[in-house]
């Protein structure tokens, strides 16, 4: 085992790296939680509005202390990236908030990285393998298994088809981020992007705020939701990246579904149903077996 091989296992066996992942997965885990708990009382753009504002206003001194490498011409896709990466994902998901359980959401969330392997695969020329080939499939299935379920005797169906479709243009993101903003500083990066969805969405959030006062604890939700799941959430993954490296780091994905499940049984006293478990089961072992280790 080469030195960089074995400097990269040393930090993975770093007591800090479960803690962290764990710290991580529990603050995107309470996401879909208080999604769920404000989408109602705000609607999806104005929910998703605030979220933006306030994540990008968390890691505004990172792109201020870098701005010099964020030229006028960068900006021409920083503005898509942040549709593709931010805004629009978290429309979906909240949109699927005011439908289905909190759970629904978080469980489609972790299609995420094997979308990410087949928009490579499918646009950008990267081999997929049969492996993943094969995730993908039975990852598929649960998604299936997931949207003929009923929630409260509805069909949950749209809720995950919004969720699916939200991790699917995650992955297109993750690919034009990969692509377009390598070497820039993340979180830099990240405020630029939250900070380009929230301009582009304001009109859609002005149209549709709510005209009815907003309860107290949507607002509590809200706030959370922007500058702890996002601004701060993006923080810690940051660093993570930076210490352990993106494989290790994006293994949070398998905590998500468990927070957000366990968050919403807990505080919302959502059941957890034995067909969420089910399509759980496939979509996190779909996500496992893509790993090579």
């Amino acid at each position: 085992m080469n030195n960089t091989a074995e400097a990269t296992l040393a930090r993975g066996r770093d007591w800090r790296t479960p803690l962290e992942l764990g710290v991580l997965g529990a603050i995107w885990g309470c996401s879909f939680l208080f999604m769920r708990i404000a989408a109602q009382p705000f609607g999806p753009f104005a929910l998703v509005e605030v979220r933006l504002l306030l994540g990008a206003l968390v890691l505004a001194p990172f792109l201020w202390k870098s701005r010099a490498l964020f030229p006028p011409r960068r900006w021409l896709w920083l503005a898509p990236i942040g549709l593709v990466n931010s805004a629009i994902p978290f429309l979906l998901f909240a949109w699927g908030a005011e439908r289905a359980p909190a759970a629904i959401g978080a469980i489609c969330n972790a299609m995420t990285v094997l979308f990410a392997a087949l928009v490579a695969f499918l646009f950008f020329g990267e081999k997929i393998g049969m492996r993943r080939a094969v995730a993908l499939l039975i990852g598929f299935v649960g998604v299936v298994v997931l949207a003929t379920g009923k929630s409260a005797g509805l069909s949950i169906g749209p809720a995950v088809f919004a969720g699916a479709l939200a991790s699917l243009l995650y992955g297109v993101g993750i690919n034009l981020v990969k692509r377009h903003m390598t070497g820039l500083p993340p979180a830099a990066s990240g405020a630029a992007t939250l900070g380009c969805g929230a301009i582009l969405l304001a009109p859609l959030a002005i149209t549709h705020w709510p005209q009815q006062p907003i309860p107290p604890m949507a607002w509590a939700s809200a706030i959370a939701l922007g500058m702890f799941c996002t601004g701060f959430a993006f923080l810690l993954y940051y660093r993570l990246i930076y210490r352990v490296g993106p494989a290790i780091a994006s293994t949070v994905t398998y905590l998500i579904p468990v927070f957000g499940a366990l968050f919403a049984w807990l505080f919302l006293h959502e059941p957890i149903t034995a067909r969420m478990l089910a399509a759980g089961a496939l979509i996190l072992g779909s996500v496992a077996f893509s790993q090579k280790r």
